[in-house]
């Protein structure tokens, strides 16, 4: 079976993890603490990264964008959902909104918020932890989820899912971010009905499921967390 070396609380992680529950791909999970560096780890994927999809045989997938266009290939070959669906102009759309949440998102909210209060809690001082969280760091994270919120709402308001009409990579990369700002309940759903409905849908989706079972040593979620009807 194939394995995929991922935490549970990485964006980037839970997106495959995502995507690999919409069509319906089984793999072995391993989680991996990238901040350790293991030795064994850095011989498969040199930029230390996670995900990483490796298939007996066959040469590790590493990285977001490979793993999600490998698990496309897949869904195609098997007439399974397509996650960036559509023609040229709409996959051109789901991939836009990806690089959004993937990198002007996870700049400005995820890394700010989930690194200093969840990551550096298990990274000792040569890791980059110890101490702390950056609260300043933490207060511009927070400042910042508004307008993706926001913008979140706007689509939303306009369109069935993020990118358009079907389900795409677009909705389980804003959701992966979200989910792990809301797994410690900084998320100001209050702020937009649009977003809050966008992602009580994707929230009430099968791959989302073990998402919501996800547990951190020493963390506890807030009530409203796995709770469909939030």
């Amino acid at each position: 079976m194939p394995l995929l070396y991922h935490h549970p609380l990485c964006p980037f992680s839970r997106r495959i993890r995502l995507a690999l529950g919409e069509i319906n791909f089984q793999v072995e999970f391993i989680e991996e603490l990238v901040w350790e560096r293991r030795k064994e780890f850095l011989i498969m994927n040199p930029a230390g990264t996670i995900p990483v999809l490796v298939d007996e045989g066959s040469q590790p997938i590493c990285g977001i964008m490979a793993i999600s266009e490998f698990l496309e290939e897949i869904a195609a070959l098997n007439d399974q959902r397509r996650l960036i669906p559509g023609g040229a102009h709409s996959r051109a759309e789901v991939r836009r909104l990806v690089e959004w949440f993937d990198v002007k998102f996870n700049a400005e909210v995820t890394q700010p918020i989930a690194h200093e209060l969840i990551d550096r809690r298990f990274m000792n001082s040569s890791q980059g932890g110890g101490g702390g969280p950056n609260m300043e760091a933490v207060r511009v994270g927070r400042k910042n989820i508004n307008y993706h919120l926001d913008y979140i709402g706007y689509l939303t308001g306009h369109r069935r899912w993020l990118a358009g009409d079907k389900l795409s990579y677009a909705d389980l990369a804003a959701a992966a971010h979200l989910s792990c700002i809301d797994f410690i309940g900084d998320v100001p759903w209050e702020r937009s009905a649009g977003a809050k409905d966008w992602y009580a849908r994707i929230k009430s989706r099968p791959s989302f499921r073990p998402l919501l079972k996800d547990k951190m040593k020493g963390m506890t979620v807030p009530d409203h967390y796995e709770n469909l009807d939030f």
